[in-house]
């Protein structure tokens, strides 16, 4: 799929879900598209050779549609969504079955180029998004990025791809916070939803249990968390050594030398309402070395909003009234005490 029906390899997307047979008819979701803008696509048939690649038996003729001048772009006022300053190399909205409705938004996020990585994936979490059975585990490409600017992943674990089986792919908006819905589960793995995170007592250890307890917080039909979560590499003015893996012999890595995170972290944001007004709120980050913890808890780890701020440089819950020096945000965001937050 593309914007120039003489080449189509901008963006490739992917049907719901796999053909049964060799006839009938197959959707596919497309999101985040320019408003007024013709797109161009193809359509490709492929089967597995059982050995984790594919080939293509049959493909059909260039189609267009041209999308209407009020589709939205990426949001600017949800609660969840740190700053956006026009610097980011790709800034991105999902959404779910129902389309793009913002009663039916799914995760936005900060692709960066150069690492590899989503620098923030941000989101809404409630009881009912959590709760279904909706399960894909089979990694993918971003549709809306160029598959050469994705670490290649999808088929393949880091143990395959990097010869390095201590990492894992790690969700940032995770799988299991996304049961309610199809699509939106499959798009929490997507390639620029993940990262490699060490598994064995971080992946799934410790940060699975402050994942755990993120979906704790909603157990009622009305409670919402809003989330923003991200790796980093390096803090605001520092230089730490950042740590590659470095592609295995006779396989086409793609980046070659991908880069390590250096930490973790994630934020968590409650409010109250009075109509459409938020009266009050309360947040509390947790910030990670990316490192084995052992017999730790993430109640250990908990800092302020101000904290992760000063450590990456993002303007987190942007959306909520006040400023980063004065009103709900600024009191909201100096908060360290996860009892303090979680009793909110």
């Amino acid at each position: 799929m593309g914007t120039s029906s003489g080449s189509l390899t901008y963006r490739t997307v992917y049907t719901i879900d796999p053909l049964e047979s060799a006839s009938g008819s197959f959707t596919a979701d497309v999101s985040s598209l320019a408003s007024g803008t013709t797109y161009y696509y193809q359509a490709f048939m492929t089967v597995s050779d059982g050995n984790g690649g594919y080939n293509e038996i049959t493909s059909a003729s260039v189609g267009q549609f041209t999308t209407s001048t009020n589709v939205p772009g990426i949001p600017t006022g949800w609660l969840e969504l740190p700053a956006v300053t026009g610097s980011e190399d790709y800034v991105g909205a999902f959404y779910g079955s129902g389309g793009n409705t913002e009663a039916n938004r799914n995760y936005s996020y900060n692709y960066s180029y150069t690492y590899y990585a989503s620098l923030w994936t941000a989101y809404p979490l409630t009881k009912a998004l959590k709760t279904g059975s909706a399960s894909t585990s089979s990694w993918r490409y971003n549709p809306n990025i160029d598959n050469n600017k994705q670490v290649s992943i999808t088929a393949n674990s880091y143990g395959t791809m990097y010869g390095n089986n201590n990492y894992s792919r790690g969700h940032q908006c995770p799988n299991a916070d996304r049961k309610s819905d199809d699509t939106m589960n499959l798009q929490t793995y997507y390639a620029t939803n993940q990262t490699p995170q060490l598994q064995t007592n971080f992946n799934q250890g410790i940060w699975s249990s402050l994942e755990d307890a993120e979906r704790a917080l909603v157990t009622t039909d009305d409670a919402v968390v809003y989330v923003v979560t991200g790796p980093a590499y390096r803090t605001v003015g520092h230089s730490e050594t950042i740590h590659y893996l470095t592609g295995a012999t006779g396989k086409n890595a793609n980046p070659t030398q991908l880069p390590i995170p250096n930490y973790y972290w994630k934020a968590f944001l409650k409010v109250k309402w009075s109509g459409n007004q938020v009266t009050e709120a309360s947040a509390i980050g947790f910030w990670f070395e990316h490192k084995t913890y052992s017999s730790d808890s993430y109640t250990n780890y908990a800092v302020s909003v101000d904290y992760i701020e000063q450590m990456t440089g993002f303007d987190l819950f942007t959306n909520l009234p006040g400023t980063q020096t004065s009103g709900i945000e600024k009191s909201a965001e100096a908060n360290s005490s996860w009892d303090t937050f979680r009793n909110f």
